[in-house]
C-alpha cells in the first residue's frame, strides 16, 4: 500500500497577514528616482534626528557614557524594568492629583511597545477600540493584527482638530474596550484644552470606557499653548498613559518608553497590572544601558535645551503655515505643538514634519506651492467631513 508523500505547505500566520503599517510599507519600499536637479527633502517620518539640526543635550550623551563605563547594565533587567528606573519615571510624572510610584510604571521598548501592550491588556479579539481620524496609523496596525476592530472618530480641522464628541460617543457599543486619545497630536500638531479633555473624560465616564492616552509629545507645545496630561483631570476614568524618551529628549532610536497606570478608583483592579507584567515577559524589557542612564537623562538637561528645540519647531511651523496658507487648494491648520502640520482639501490631507532645517523648510514649501499651482483644479460639492481616514 502506497503512503502519500507529504508536501511542503508553509504559510505565514494570520497575525502576520493582518499586520500592515501603511507609513512603514510606503517608506521602506519606496523606489522613486529623485529629480537629479533637486535633493530630496524628507517630510515624512517623525524622526527629529534625521537632519542633524536637533541633537540631544550633551548631558543626555554623558549619562549614557557613564552608564556604559560603569559596567553595571550589561545583563538582563526585570521584564518591567529596573525598580530604580521605574522610580525615576514615577517621580518625574507624579503630581498630587495623579500620584504615581514605581509599581504604577511599566518600562517598554519605546512608546510603540507601550501602546501595543496597553491595547493587548485591555482588548480581546472581536472587541473594538475608538481611534482618532486623522490619527497615528500604528493604532490600527496593532489592533487589526490582534483581531480587534477599529472605529474611527473624527477630529475637526475647523476646531483646531478637537474631537467631534457627539460622533465619538455614537460609536460606543458593548464591545468597545478603550478610547485612544493622542495629545499633543500626531499628525495634527494640535494640543487639547483643559475643558476639552474634561469633556472627553465625561464621555468615557458615562460609558465606563477606559482611556489609552498616547502622550509621547507631552510638553512639546509652542508658546501660547499649554499641555495638560489627562490623568490629573480624571476623577474616575482609569487611564493607561504611554510615553517615552523619543521625542522630548530627541533619541527615538534608544527605544525606551513607559506605561503609567492611573487608577485611583481601583477600577483596573489587579488584573490589568498583572496582565501588563505578563505581556512584558514576552520580551525582556527595554535596553538596560538606557535604563541605567535614565535618571540623568530625564533630570539633567538644561531648560535651554528644551526651549531651543521648541523654538526651532515653532519657527518652522510658522514658516510652513504662512507659506502654504496662500497656496490654491490647501488649507493648513496652524499647529500648537508636537512636530507636525496638517494640510487638507486637496482632496484629503497630508502631514508635514517640521523638524527640518529652516532653509529646507522654506525650499520644501516653495516646491509644494509650485506643484499645487501647476496641478490644482477647483472642484465643487466638497465637504470637509468626507475626509477618508483610510487613505
Amino acid at each position: 500500500m502506497k503512503i502519500r508523500k507529504p508536501k511542503w505547505n508553509i504559510k505565514a500566520s494570520e497575525m502576520s497577514n493582518k499586520t500592515f503599517n501603511p507609513i512603514r510599507a510606503i517608506v521602506d519600499s519606496m523606489k522613486i528616482e529623485p529629480n537629479p536637479n533637486k535633493s530630496m527633502i524628507r517630510l515624512s517620518i517623525g524622526d527629529p534626528t534625521v537632519f542633524g539640526n536637533l541633537p540631544t543635550d550633551e548631558e543626555v550623551l554623558h549619562a549614557m557614557k557613564e552608564a556604559i563605563d560603569s559596567g553595571k547594565y550589561n545583563g538582563y533587567a526585570p521584564s518591567i524594568g529596573y525598580q530604580s528606573s521605574r522610580e525615576v519615571v514615577a517621580s518625574y510624572y507624579t503630581c498630587p492629583e495623579a500620584p504615581l510610584d514605581a509599581k504604577d510604571v511599566i518600562l517598554t521598548s519605546g512608546c510603540s511597545q507601550a501602546i501595543e501592550m496597553a491595547i493587548g491588556v485591555l482588548c480581546n479579539p472581536g472587541d473594538n477600540i475608538l481611534v482618532p481620524c486623522p490619527g497615528f496609523s500604528l493604532y490600527k496596525t496593532l489592533a487589526l493584527s490582534m483581531g480587534i476592530d477599529v472605529k474611527l472618530y473624527n477630529l475637526l480641522p475647523e476646531e483646531s482638530w478637537e474631537i467631534d464628541l457627539k460622533q465619538l460617543e455614537s460609536l460606543i457599543d458593548d464591545k468597545t474596550s478603550c478610547i485612544i486619545i493622542n495629545n499633543p497630536s500626531n499628525p495634527c500638531g494640535s494640543v487639547f484644552s483643559k475643558s476639552h479633555l474634561q469633556k472627553i473624560l465625561a464621555v468615557a465616564s458615562r460609558n465606563c470606557i477606559p482611556i489609552l492616552a498616547d502622550e509621547i509629545y507631552g510638553d512639546m507645545v509652542f508658546p501660547g499653548s499649554r499641555y495638560y496630561p489627562i490623568a490629573p483631570l480624571s476623577t474616575d476614568v482609569p487611564i493607561l498613559s504611554c510615553g517615552g524618551l523619543a521625542k522630548r529628549w530627541l533619541v527615538p532610536g534608544w527605544r525606551l518608553g513607559w506605561i503609567l497606570i492611573h487608577d485611583r478608583k481601583d477600577l483596573f483592579g489587579s488584573e490589568i497590572r498583572e496582565g501588563l507584567i505578563r505581556l512584558s515577559q514576552r520580551i525582556l524589557g527595554p535596553c538596560t544601558i538606557v535604563q541605567g542612564a535614565l535618571k540623568n537623562i530625564i533630570n539633567n538637561p538644561s531648560q535651554e535645551f528644551y526651549s531651543s528645540t521648541i523654538h526651532i519647531m515653532k519657527s518652522n511651523a510658522d514658516i510652513c503655515h504662512n507659506s502654504l496658507s496662500s497656496v490654491p487648494g490647501l488649507r493648513p491648520v496652524r499647529p500648537s505643538g508636537a512636530m507636525y502640520l496638517m494640510c487638507f482639501e486637496y482632496p484629503n490631507f497630508f502631514r508635514i514634519v517640521v523638524t527640518v532645517p529652516e532653509e529646507l523648510m522654506m525650499e520644501a514649501c516653495n516646491r509644494i506651492q509650485e506643484f499645487c499651482e501647476q496641478h490644482y483644479e477647483p472642484y465643487s460639492n466638497h465637504i470637509i467631513q468626507d475626509i477618508d481616514c483610510d487613505k
